[in-house]
C-alpha cells in the first residue's frame, strides 16, 4: 500500500501517515523502482493501534515506548497501566478546573445579562470583566 492507501484504510490523512513514519512509529519499505514508501497490512494494524493509544491520551513518545516493548517481545501492558494510573489524577484535576471555569462563565453571563456595554474611556476597558469580584489573591471570587 502507498501512503494514500494506508491513510484511506485507517481513516487518517496522508500527512498523519507520513508524520508517524518520520517519528519512527511506522516502518515502510521502499519500492526500488520509484522510491515510494510501501506499507503492508502489519503497518495498518500498527497505525490503528497508534490511533487507539492516542485516544487514550498517550503521547507519541509514550506510543513509541509501547511499540518498542512490543517489538522486542516484551509486554507493554504493565507500563500502559502504570502510565494511565499516574495520569488519571491529573485528568480529574483538569476536569474540576474546567468545571469551575464553566461555572464562573455561566455566573458572569447571568450577572452581565442586563448590564450596559459601556465604551472604553481611559479608566475602563470593559465594564463587564471589570465588574467581576476578585479574591485578595487575584483569583475570581466564588459568588453564589
Amino acid at each position: 500500500m502507498k501512503v494514500s492507501d494506508l491513510a484511506r484504510a485507517a481513516g487518517v490523512t496522508g500527512e498523519t501517515v507520513r508524520h508517524y513514519t518520520r517519528e519512527g512509529l511506522l516502518h515502510p519499505r521502499r519500492d526500488p523502482g520509484n522510491g515510494y514508501q510501501l506499507y503492508d497490512p502489519d503497518d495498518l494494524n500498527r497505525l490503528r493501534f497508534i490511533q487507539r493509544a492516542r485516544t487514550l491520551g498517550f503521547s507519541l513518545r509514550e506510543v513509541r515506548e509501547i511499540l518498542e516493548h512490543a517489538d522486542h517481545g516484551d509486554s507493554p501492558c504493565p507500563m500502559v497501566r502504570d502510565l494511565l494510573a499516574a495520569r488519571l489524577p491529573d485528568i480529574h484535576a483538569r476536569i474540576r478546573e474546567l468545571q469551575a471555569l464553566a461555572t464562573r462563565m455561566e455566573r458572569a453571563l447571568e450577572t452581565w445579562r442586563d448590564m450596559p456595554d459601556g465604551t472604553p474611556d481611559g479608566h475602563s476597558l470593559c465594564r463587564l470583566i471589570e465588574s467581576l469580584p476578585m479574591e485578595d489573591d487575584g483569583t475570581p471570587a466564588h459568588t453564589p
